[in-house]
């Protein structure tokens, strides 16, 4: 009896050490993205890259970007990643008038104004944290993506703040459920959804983007990731309207796509 619980519990921890360490890949498995996938080269000619030798491509000389690292002791949540956030700036070289939904730490409106031409304006809105309190919660809303709302919304400070870049940009305290997108209409070349990962805020996000791109102009959705938890929503939403929509995944990023072709 000994014996068989011993095997019995080898077994167990064999299976569990198994999926840890394939966790990544089983999840893809069983949650598969419902949306097309593209290669960045298919986004924008920008992206091509140049032929160094029969073997190694790479980048061309407009898509050198001006970058920069955190310390992992500010412990900010739901960051780009450095691929993800190479792809925001170079297409930030190419706008004008850049709205970002979701500041957080400022990392990405950062790279937007340090990477876009001199006379470029960046408008990013986000909560401040004394209107927190003023939150509320929906039904259809995932409750990891409402605590992760709440978590980004401490600052009232940015990584900009006090340097050049910063009379680039315009923060706008408030609500995006409250935000009035009427005086936007048409205007912007590049939009960057990461605030809310809630179904109502990623809803409401998206309704407004669509109003406030111009022709020709790109929408970003950031963690389009299937199976994770905190991004419920956000995949949710998007599988849906990826059906009217012609809504493209990036491959090997969590970012989504629309360019407006209206």
């Amino acid at each position: 009896m000994t014996k068989d619980i011993i095997i019995l519990v080898l077994f167990l921890v064999v299976l569990i050490l198994t999926y840890l360490f394939n966790k990544k890949k089983i999840k893809n498995f069983f949650y598969k993205s419902k949306i097309k996938k593209i290669n960045i080269t298919e986004l924008d000619q920008i992206f091509e890259e140049k032929f160094i030798s029969e073997n190694l491509k790479g980048p061309k000389e407009e898509t050198i970007i001006k970058s920069f690292i955190i310390s992992p002791h500010n412990k900010i949540v739901g960051m780009t990643s450095d691929y993800e956030a190479w792809i925001i700036s170079v297409l930030s070289k190419k706008s004008d008038n850049i709205f970002e939904f979701g500041t957080c730490s400022g990392k990405t409106t950062y790279l937007m104004a340090l990477n876009s031409n001199k006379d470029a304006k960046i408008t990013s809105l986000t909560l401040g944290p004394e209107q927190l309190k003023n939150l509320n919660k929906e039904n259809t809303d995932n409750k990891i993506s409402f605590r992760n709302l709440i978590n980004e919304s401490i600052y009232e400070k940015f990584l900009f703040s006090g340097t050049d870049a910063e009379n680039k940009i315009n923060i706008i305290f408030e609500d995006s459920v409250n935000f009035d997108e009427s005086k936007y209409i048409n205007k912007f070349d590049l939009i960057f959804i990461d605030g809310g990962h809630t179904y109502s805020v990623v809803k409401n996000d998206t309704e407004k983007s669509f109003k406030m791109i111009n022709k020709n102009g790109i929408i970003l959705w950031h963690d389009y990731v299937p199976g994770k938890q905190s991004s419920k929503n956000v995949v949710n939403y998007l599988n849906e309207i990826s059906k009217e929509k012609n809504i493209l995944n990036i491959r090997n990023t969590s970012l989504c796509v629309f360019r407006n072709s209206d």
